[in-house]
């Protein structure tokens, strides 16, 4: 078991509350802390052009204005590696459908990436790019949010091989989409907006560091006990985890629910039915299988302040 220490802050109409916890360490608006990045932070132009950076193909948030109406993909997500295997991976849940599609991104030997809130599914494989080329996490972040009239409306997390992390929050965001929030802990990062309160992200978090297994087994761990302590307030509808191995090209496991009432718990059925050699030795990994949360409350919005 890690030992775990961090703050916890509750957004609700511009209100905070602090919550001291034994779990990982919170992202705060506005706030640098280890492995967070302070959002929209304008990046020095000439520094840009002379740093050999990748261009971010047809979707430099420098050209935000021709990605179209955001879409608003309300969700909570985990990203994590594993150093000495040369594993990553993701795994996300939301009432938006196919979630596990848009949202996580992710290379062998270089991290992961996810994309949420105001997400931009086309800037997944260019914050690889810039991963895979060398720039930390929170570089990568600053690129992708350099002049995005929108930036205040995402939320992006990223996590490299040295299990680096950095998290941008949607300090914007509109009272349907509270509560939000971070954590980040030893190589996992965890993140949620549109959620019924703290103890999602917290609970996410606390798993992924207690659970004995595979990285791909603590992943759905974290994503299990996240929608037991209640998930998105709107519901459930798609999940997914996509999971990345040195010397495996593309995913090396990849499982998803698309449309589901209940899909966090069905993506968990698909797991422990599946034979795999991504998976551990998690009880929640095998047959036959128990219903984690059978007695969970009908999800709610948290009361506003």
């Amino acid at each position: 078991m890690l030992n775990r220490s961090g703050i916890c802050r509750d957004f609700r109409d511009g209100g905070s509350r602090r919550n001291f916890m034994r779990a990982g360490t919170l992202a705060l608006a506005g706030v640098t802390l280890p492995g967070v990045v302070r959002g929209a932070t304008p990046a020095d132009d000439n520094t840009t052009a002379n740093s050999g950076r990748k261009t971010i193909p047809n979707a430099s948030p420098r050209t935000t204005a021709n990605l179209g109406r955001p879409e608003i993909t309300a969700t909570f997500s985990i990203i994590a590696v594993d150093p000495e295997s040369g594993v990553c991976g993701a795994a996300v849940a939301s009432k938006y459908p196919a979630v596990g599609r848009v949202v996580p991104y992710l290379r062998a030997d270089v991290g992961a990436f996810c994309t949420q809130h105001y997400h931009v599914p086309k800037w997944g494989e260019p914050a690889l790019d810039m991963l895979q080329q060398g720039q930390s996490p929170e570089a990568v972040i600053r690129e992708l949010l350099h002049d995005d009239k929108d930036a205040e409306q995402r939320q992006l997390a990223i996590i490299d091989m040295q299990g680096r992390t950095a998290v941008h929050n949607p300090t914007n965001a509109g009272i349907d989409s509270r509560y939000w929030g971070a954590m980040t802990g030893r190589f996992y990062c965890c993140q949620g907006n549109t959620l019924t309160g703290r103890n999602v992200v917290v609970a996410m978090a606390a798993a992924y560091e207690d659970t004995e297994g595979s990285l791909a087994d603590r992943l759905m761990a974290a994503l299990v006990a996240a929608d037991c302590a209640g998930g998105d307030h709107r519901g459930r509808l798609a999940a997914g985890i996509r999971v990345a191995k040195n010397a495996v090209e593309g995913d090396w496991l990849g499982l998803y629910v698309d449309q589901s009432d209940d899909a966090v718990v069905d993506l968990a059925l698909k797991y422990a039915e599946l034979e795999h050699e991504a998976k551990g030795a998690w009880r929640g990994a095998q047959l036959p299988f128990l219903n984690p949360c059978p007695n969970r409350p009908k999800p709610i919005a948290p009361a506003t302040e």
